[in-house]
């Protein structure tokens, strides 16, 4: 089956955390005879700040960011028998949804598939009239990055058909332990690009712990931090690109999670870095978050910290010892659970039911 995908960006992570999410499920769904085109905007400097080159698995069509390059690869949302309009593509986000609608044939799969479930469900409960409000009635169901139970009756409660949470994971050839590198040396790392839902909880949960461990060397990366005030112990990287994601999370001590707070307000939503960093079998502290259990066991495959003071705590108490126990025991657990592969295998199960559906009601 032929799949048309609309999304940020597969090729960049520049201010585009969902790459690795991407890639990892596509990849995995190409594996078992998907033949996937990804349509990305030249938008934002992702492409000059690339971090992969079109794959061999996915058909890679990067369309000019102008209402003529929008009309171009929409009219090619004919010959999919999968339509996907991904959330936060950054342009042309309201005519993308109404575009899959108009352009895919009658019988094709419509699907959106929301990164950020929890800030999209929260537009919508402000606005009656918005895009994908409006297109839920004429879509096959809905697909989550994440969100449990709260975001599918959320979901299906504007009308949606079906809502599915399909969380991030690990691609265990691409994020896996590796050898430390002296540029990623700290007691703590935390990696995230600054967001205003994003950026107090950083505040609260990384530098107080920093100002709290003066003694300690504290280490941030992600885009958007250079006019923060940091104490004098913390190291801002800027960018850390997708390939030196392993040596950044294996370096250190500890790595912190530290989910937005959307996210942390509607639970069962662990980020891609919680799955990165368990596949580099990293000692990981992550900030409190309901259905953290059904990823991670507590105190024995993640720390979990209500606070900084908390965090600090965590970290005052480590040793490289203990830190590479809870690394090693995550790195079984979400090898064995959490994996792109257990993520494909249930997004083909929901194609393949839903195209067997479609072909009987025809």
């Amino acid at each position: 089956m032929k799949i048309a995908f609309y999304g940020s960006s597969l090729l960049s992570s520049w201010w585009n955390g969902a790459a690795t999410y991407y890639r990892g499920l596509l990849r995995d769904l190409a594996g078992r005879g998907y033949d996937i085109t990804f349509f990305e905007p030249d938008a934002y400097d992702r492409q000059k700040h690339r971090d992969m080159e079109p794959p061999q698995w996915a058909r890679s069509v990067v369309y000019p960011a102008t209402p003529d390059g929008l009309a171009a690869v929409l009219a090619e949302a004919r010959a999919a028998d999968i339509v996907v309009k991904a959330s936060g593509v950054g342009v042309f986000d309201d005519e993308l949804i109404a575009g899959i609608v108009e352009h895919s044939r009658p019988d094709a799969l419509r699907i959106f598939w929301d990164v950020d479930a929890a800030a999209t469900l929260e537009e919508m409960r402000h606005d009656e009239t918005h895009a994908v409000r409006r297109a839920l009635p004429s879509l096959d169901f809905v697909l989550t990055y994440g969100g449990g139970p709260p975001v599918i009756e959320a979901y299906e409660g504007f009308g949606a058909a079906r809502c599915v949470p399909v969380y991030n994971a690990l691609d265990p050839t691409t994020h896996h332990p590796v050898d430390p590198d002296p540029r990623f040396e700290a007691d703590l790392s935390f990696l995230g690009n600054r967001l205003p839902d994003r950026e107090a909880r950083v505040e609260q949960f990384f530098l107080s712990a920093a100002e709290a461990l003066p003694e300690r060397r504290f280490l941030i990366g992600g885009n958007g931090w250079e006019s923060q005030a940091m104490p004098h112990n913390v190291r801002h990287l800027g960018h850390v690109y997708t390939h030196e994601h392993n040596a950044f999370n294996c370096t250190p001590l500890a790595v912190l999670n530290i989910a937005r707070d959307s996210m942390a307000n509607i639970g069962f939503s662990p980020a891609t870095r919680v799955f990165e960093a368990a596949g580099a079998a990293a000692c990981l502290i992550t900030d409190a978050w309901e259905g953290i259990e059904l990823f991670l066991k507590p105190q024995e495959e993640v720390l979990v910290a209500r606070d900084g003071k908390d965090v600090a705590e965590h970290v005052r108490a480590l040793d490289p010892e203990r830190a590479r126990r809870i690394g090693q025991a995550a790195l079984a657990r979400i090898r064995s659970e959490h994996t792109y592969a257990h993520g494909g295998a249930l997004v083909d199960y929901l194609l393949r039911s839903a195209a067997q559906s479609e072909g009987c009601a025809a």
